[in-house]
């Protein structure tokens, strides 16, 4: 008898860097292969999945305005990037036989669809993975936020967000040997003690929403299939009266 899923609808986030495992490429075909196989094993379970991933592997616009770009066209520059990334997911997705569908939040139409929020969700109900790229659309604001917003209009139960560490921690596990993992967190604690886990306004969202968020190792074998059957994987982030 199939296992009960915990969570039926989940938004995933990747960071840029993810889609990469060195320097030397941007876009490792091999880790994308390996992210879009354990995704196609979700699929398989019967959970609806939207997408959002970063630019930052090609082109980061926070760290551009800062020396010297300008932060508007710098932004747009971030947002063109997620667009490459999304669309090298879609193909490995494919390539697992996953309905996918890429939607962008700028207009272009030769390459993937305009945002609709009903027909994003109707994609979902198809069984299509959903892939929204080009962030909020708008300047200033970051993927983070971007899969927030999403994960808000899509009515997802979970974010789901990919990392290279096992969890949240409460200094840099990389540099701090002794750094504390939490299992479980409150999103007040992870904006007043500045944790890596999403930006400020994408933590408040999910708060005002009360959308948990679930940190982990994004390329550990069957850990997304483990969080969307209700184990304990990683740190979950959630507000008090969560259960």
């Amino acid at each position: 008898m199939p296992k009960e899923l915990r969570y039926k609808r989940v938004l995933i986030k990747l960071s840029g860097e993810a889609l990469r495992s060195s320097r030397e490429l941007e876009i490792d075909p091999e880790v994308v292969r390996r992210i879009a196989s354990e995704i196609h094993a979700l699929t398989r379970s019967g959970v609806e999945i939207g997408i959002v991933i970063g630019g930052g592997n090609i082109f980061r616009g926070l760290s551009a305005s800062a020396r010297g770009m300008d932060r508007v066209a710098a932004d747009h520059m971030g947002m063109l990037a997620t667009i490459i990334n999304s669309l090298a997911m879609q193909d490995f997705l494919e390539r697992e036989q996953v309905p996918t569908r890429v939607m962008s939040a700028i207009r272009i139409e030769s390459m993937a669809e305009p945002y609709i929020r009903r027909r994003a969700i109707r994609h979902l109900e198809k069984g299509r993975v959903v892939i929204f790229a080009a962030g909020t659309g708008n300047p200033y604001f970051t993927t983070d936020t971007a899969a927030a917003l999403r994960a808000i209009e899509i009515g997802a139960n979970v974010i789901m967000k990919g990392t290279k560490v096992d969890g949240v921690y409460c200094s840099d596990p990389v540099t701090n040997e002794h750094a504390e993992k939490y299992s479980a967190i409150t999103y007040s604690e992870v904006i007043e003690k500045k944790l890596k886990v999403m930006d400020a306004t994408a933590v408040t969202l999910c708060r005002e929403n009360r959308i948990p968020i679930v940190v982990f190792k994004l390329l550990e074998p069957g850990n997304m299939k483990r969080i969307i059957h209700g184990e304990s994987v990683g740190t979950i982030v959630k507000g008090e009266t969560h259960g």
